[in-house]
């Protein structure tokens, strides 16, 4: 199988490398030359355009920054929507709006192509490892073609339903994962401030009813002071906003939402679109003037699991979707 590969960040160019590793022939593309760079020394193919990519493989990924940029991708001049063919299968990995997966998904199949959204979750380190999880919502049939695909770079993949599903659940959980980065450096805060050793705190958190995911990664790297997540503020405010912005137009009253939103804006003016998300937590730390530090925590996180072959996740209490 042929798969087409369109942006190259973070992400994407772990979970491109992922399918070179399981021997996938794979054609990349970004608007950075460079970024291919290791990809190209891998064994990938260039593609000249979005067209012309789309045009030689039976499979195109787009894992792209915003859902504007997405659809630019595909409907621009010579973009990936003028080389879809019968059959051609998109996946749009993204982190993007579910109606606007579903309207481009509307022209893809109006070439004959099959749409599907398949963004991922768990961190870029689980990413380079192969074991992230995905989201994939589509047709069934459509599903059970490129689950092969799909677990050569996710461990744990759940079809959540039709189109456009998981794109809903991915902005729900990285909401989730929003809320518990700020309530992460609070609780931090309130144990320093305590006089309650950090890495103390840490280990209590991590093996109580507090714990999480976000507190398991992202609390490293707060308490290493790096913030390193591999994850930039500009796309946690945009993440964000696009779970605000869903709620709202859905009639749910929320109320940690809006507030989750103004801090991550707040941090993105203090400290610009580019640092990693998780230093919004420094607003904290400046406005406290005590730092969240303790020694023995990494610069950056690395997957120790080995890499395993991925399978789709059976939902046993679910009595029928499609």
């Amino acid at each position: 199988m042929q798969v087409g590969f369109i942006g190259l960040g973070n992400v994407g160019a772990k979970l491109a490398g992922s399918l070179i590793r399981n021997g996938y022939e794979v054609i990349v593309r970004d608007t950075n030359r460079d970024a291919a760079e290791p990809l190209l020394q891998a064994g990938a193919a260039w593609g000249e355009s979005g067209r012309a990519l789309a045009e030689a493989c039976e499979v195109v990924v787009t894992c792209l920054p915003s859902p504007v940029v997405s659809a630019r991708v595909l409907e621009e001049p010579g973009g990936v929507l003028e080389g879809i063919a019968d059959g051609t299968i998109w996946l749009e990995m993204s982190t993007t709006e579910a109606d606007d997966v579903r309207r481009l998904g509307a022209l893809v199949k109006a070439r004959g192509g099959i749409a599907m959204d398949t963004p991922v979750s768990g961190g870029c380190h689980r990413a380079s490892t192969g074991n992230i999880a995905i989201f994939a919502g589509g047709d069934r049939a459509a599903f059970e073609k490129v689950l092969p695909l799909l677990s050569a770079m996710g461990r744990q993949i759940v079809h959540t339903g039709g189109l456009g599903t998981a794109s809903v659940l991915k902005v729900i959980t990285n909401y989730l994962a929003g809320v518990q980065l700020v309530s992460t450096g609070e609780a931090f805060m309130v144990a320093r401030k305590a006089g309650i050793d950090l890495a103390v705190a840490y280990d209590a958190i991590r093996v109580s009813s507090g714990n999480s995911f976000v507190h398991e990664t992202e609390g490293q790297v707060i308490l290493n002071g790096s913030y390193n997540i591999n994850f930039t503020m500009d796309h946690e405010v945009k993440d964000l906003t696009l779970f605000d912005d869903l709620g709202k137009e859905l009639g749910v009253p929320l109320e940690l939402s809006p507030v989750c939103v103004e801090i991550m804006r707040d941090g993105l003016k203090r400290f610009g679109p580019r640092v990693w998300s998780s230093q919004v937590v420094k607003r904290l730390e400046d406005d406290c003037g005590t730092d969240l530090r303790a020694p023995g925590f990494p610069e950056c996180l690395v997957d120790h699991e080995p890499e395993g072959e991925g399978a789709e996740v059976v939902v046993e209490h679910r009595a029928g979707y499609d």
